[in-house]
């Protein structure tokens, strides 16, 4: 009996996370994945078991170019956040030796976050505008003889502020695989002969992969499901799947949305699968 107890206690231990978990995530991801089954004929829709909704979406170029220029958002998102986040976090865990002046800093990097996202990509388009503080800059240094309009409303823009909001989603998770790195390591490399780039290349890279791994997650992830930041900043003028779906329920097309949310999904776990896959995360955790 006092066995078939502790057994209980365990289930209803776990009773109030598994319930959240089902009821906030599992009965979501299903319902909308039966609802992208159903019918949809411009102004109602009708439960059914049909595949014409992936169909057509498989078959229009039109969402074809759409998850082309998502899947490029999330490259260079990716590309450039690393080249940004790398230096910043072996800067801070190698050459900042004071912890209150690392925090310090981390700080400084998270200034931005204080504000909605909104706001600060709307703090973008004064300066990047035709008239804004850029051209203006560049029109007085005689470096251009009339304004770009291409920093503003344009892939340009939505890249940059895509990495304004997500680097730092790239620089914590670095840092903090750059910070548990065993200095003694480091310290034998340089001992046994290796230069700085052999040290790096061949200790200090792969045990701050996990790191790498962890960040991509993150910016794959975000800005694969982005939408917000492709209105604003490219203006109309370009698009997302994300920003594609919100239009689509928007305009009450939910199955068809729907359909596009599963399939984004699916596309968004396969990514995550493969980092993981390729990188040993299970280390940093």
């Amino acid at each position: 009996m006092h066995k078939s107890w502790k057994y209980l206690q365990t289930y209803l231990l776990i009773a109030p996370q598994t319930l959240v978990f089902l009821l906030f995530l599992v009965f979501p991801i299903l319902t909308i994945f039966i609802v992208s089954f159903w019918e949809f004929n411009g102004y109602s829709m009708t439960p059914a078991f049909k595949f014409d909704n992936y169909i057509n979406i498989f078959t229009s170029k039109v969402y074809l170019d759409i998850y082309l220029n998502t899947f490029k958002f999330v490259a260079i998102v990716w590309s450039l956040s690393l080249i940004i986040a790398y230096p910043i976090a072996y800067f801070l865990a190698f050459h900042i030796k004071s912890l209150r002046l690392q925090i310090i800093l981390f700080v400084i990097c998270t200034i931005p976050f204080f504000t909605s996202n909104i706001i600060r990509m709307i703090s973008w388009i004064p300066f990047l505008g035709r008239e804004g503080l850029l051209n203006q800059l560049l029109l007085n240094l005689g470096l251009i003889r009339e304004p770009i309009d291409i920093f503003l409303f344009s892939d340009f823009s939505v890249i940059l502020a895509l990495l304004h909001l997500y680097t730092l989603f790239m620089v914590v998770p670095i840092f903090n695989s750059l910070i548990r790195i065993d200095r003694n390591l480091i310290t034998a490399a340089v001992d046994a002969g290796g230069s700085g780039w052999q040290v790096f290349k061949e200790v200090i890279l792969p045990l701050s992969a996990p790191g790498i791994g962890i960040g991509s997650i993150f910016i794959v992830t975000l800005v694969m499901g982005e939408f917000t930041t492709v209105r604003l900043m490219s203006g109309g003028q370009s698009s997302s799947i994300g920003y594609a779906i919100r239009n689509q329920i928007g305009s009450l097309q939910y199955p068809f949305a729907a359909a596009n949310a599963v399939i984004l999904l699916i596309i968004t776990l396969t990514l995550v699968f493969a980092i993981m896959r390729t990188i040993n995360i299970r280390q940093e955790l």
